[in-house]
């Protein structure tokens, strides 16, 4: 295990040795969300002749050391042995049309998974799934299933969770996997949404609509003798798609809304949402939390996927840390002093800084799929897709060049000399034609350095790279210091290069921001809102709220940039709560306000 003293996590100090800048197996002590696999271009909306890329609803589990990670209409899956380096398995064997919010456990000494977007299936198995070798036993289970979950107790039970609707709510059942996992029994209607009650759950963008929510995505993780099962809502395609969790003593129930909810909650950033995900244990017996976040540029259902730590507290409390969930974090065989706390202290220096590119596309029609037999086809300007997108901390906005050739470039003005340690390069699709799992795509380009804007140093050399990396992350093998950061085009999967980031990770040289003052936090008339401002912190660029129920639990969180204030609609209305507040620039993280109770 990479080890890492308390100095180093303070200071963000990068050790040469860990990492390369050329492509190839990573030796990365540190991940940065969207995590970087080869997501799939959907095909099942190919009629519409769109082409974009997705990953949601992903299935980790564990099995003999090894992470298999199971992803929504990806035709295969993945498998890793350190959560940086991921590769794709496709099947040899009986496999589900592309898989539909899948379902994955680890039963004995073989691997149980289902899933058909059907919502008819068998539960299939392998007890070498490095191989792609499924068995199936084609006893369809007797029962319509969206979004299923497997679960396999200490006693070898086995429990299948399903839904996926604003109508019904989660069911469970036992399966017989002594009768080809069939249900043993009918289905048990297990929880529900409240909304009314729990402002989280309540459906659109900000939780701003008045749309019965969805229920989806159920989980099961156990820890201490107590179930805890996980569910998502409102939304995948919004920014606050979470994941909550209810607690009972049996698989099947009854069980208890945690007051805490709700567990994973990303609802800012540049890439946002964090629900229908997965709860894992890692080689080191450390819970890590796999969920969806949303683009939904092309289509609503363009989506991502995010790792973050979790765990649980001493009192049973289940937690998942989102905090700078967007930055660079430690990966898992990167020892730390508190697994809750894994954000690497590398801080984001191209935020609103100036943006050039040698082109800008013009006049281009882009298609978005907008129904099921629909394209919406909109024009927009130069402006549009200008080189602004590239720091303006929005994966939905992109700057799109008018090409995809070795000429295509862009460079970032830190606005200073600021000490460079990590890259992360967003591609986009925009006017794709790929769709499934085509072969040989891959994204080459170099990154160049310079403190002075004349001299230039390659920094970065993936010019040979042979792998697709829509969300390429690098770790470099030693920090750098640079003020200007220049992408140079080789060669990427589309007829258009387009990026939604060009996100430089680091450390200033200036100093961290002071505490915010005059926090004022109102509880709204309706409960489940409160209004919260301060007054504007000097060299601040963005500042993270926390929120809990219990004053050392401040467990939620949200990342606001360039804005004092925020009308947080996530609470449950019997609950009070308790807040902090903290300051962010270039340079650090400031101290957190003192905690305030809210009734």
């Amino acid at each position: 295990m990479k080890k890492l003293s308390t100095f180093l996590l303070i200071a963000g100090l990068t050790l040469s040795g860990f990492s390369q800048n050329l492509p190839g197996s990573r030796d990365y002590r540190t991940y940065c969300n969207p995590i970087d696999i080869d997501y799939t271009y959907v095909a099942h909306n190919s009629y519409t002749g769109v082409s974009y890329r997705a990953g949601a609803d992903p299935a980790v589990i564990n099995f003999k050391g090894k992470y298999f990670m199971f992803v929504t209409r990806s035709y295969g899956y993945w498998m890793s042995t350190d959560m940086s380096n991921w590769e794709f398995i496709t099947p040899q064997g009986w496999y589900f049309n592309g898989s539909n919010a899948p379902a994955a456990a680890v039963h004995g000494d073989k691997v149980i998974v289902a899933g058909d977007p059907s919502g008819r299936m068998a539960v299939i198995h392998t007890d070498t799934p490095e191989n792609g070798d499924w068995k199936t036993s084609y006893s369809v289970l007797p029962i319509a299933i969206q979004d299923p979950a497997l679960f396999v107790d200490d006693d070898g039970k086995v429990y299948l969770y399903e839904e996926s609707s604003n109508v019904h709510p989660i069911y469970g059942v036992e399966l017989d996997p002594e009768n080809n996992y069939l249900p043993k029994g009918e289905p048990k209607a297990l929880i529900s949404l409240n909304p009314e009650k729990h402002g989280w759950e309540r459906f659109g963008q900000d939780h701003s609509s008045e749309m019965k929510p969805f229920l989806e995505g159920p989980w099961m993780t156990k820890h201490k003798g107590k179930y805890y099962l996980q569910y998502g809502a409102p939304g995948t395609e919004f920014n606050v798609y979470a994941d909550g969790v209810y607690t009972g003593d049996h698989p099947l129930g009854p069980f208890e809304y945690a007051p805490y909810n709700p567990i994973s909650y990303k609802p800012g950033g540049y890439v946002t949402g964090a629900g229908h995900g997965s709860t894992v244990q890692d080689n080191n017996d450390k819970y890590w939390h796999f969920a969806t976040m949303p683009i939904a540029v092309n289509y609503k259902f363009e989506r991502r996927i995010g790792l973050f730590p979790a765990g649980f507290e001493e009192d049973g409390q289940m937690y998942v840390n989102t905090a700078y969930g967007d930055y660079p974090h430690f990966l898992p065989d990167t020892e730390v002093e508190d697994h809750k706390e894994r954000f690497s202290g590398w801080m984001l220096l191209s935020y609103g800084k100036k943006a050039t590119a040698s082109s800008v596309v013009n006049d281009t029609v882009r298609q978005q799929v907008i129904g099921p037999q629909m394209t919406a086809i909109t024009r927009e300007n130069d402006k549009g897709y200008g080189p602004a997108n590239l720091v303006d901390e929005q994966i939905s906005t992109f700057w799109v060049a008018n090409g995809n050739d070795e000429s295509m470039q862009a460079t970032v003005d830190l606005g200073a000399v600021m000490q460079v340690k990590a890259i992360q390069v967003n591609f986009q699709e925009f006017n794709a034609a790929v769709f499934g799992r085509a072969p040989g795509l891959k994204h080459q380009f170099k990154i160049e350095s310079s403190t002075d804007g004349e001299e230039w140093t390659v920094l970065v050399d993936y010019s040979q790279n042979d792998r697709d990396q829509p969300h390429a992350y690098i770790e470099l093998e030693k920090e750098t210091d640079a003020r200007y950061l220049r992408y140079r085009n080789f060669d990427t999967p589309n007829e258009y290069l387009a990026l939604s980031g060009f996100r430089i990770f680091g450390n200033g040289y200036g100093k961290a921001p002071a505490t915010p003052e005059n926090i004022q936090i109102d509880r709204n008339v309706d409960r489940r809102d409160a209004s919260i401002k301060w007054d504007p912190v000097d060299d601040a660029m963005g500042y993270v709220i926390y929120w809990g129920i219990e004053e050392n639990k401040l467990n939620n969180s949200v990342m606001m940039y360039d804005r004092s204030n925020y009308e947080l609609r996530a609470l449950s209305t019997e609950q009070a709560y308790y807040f902090e507040i903290e300051a962010f620039n270039e340079n650090g993280v400031g101290q957190r306000s003192e905690p305030i109770r809210v009734n």
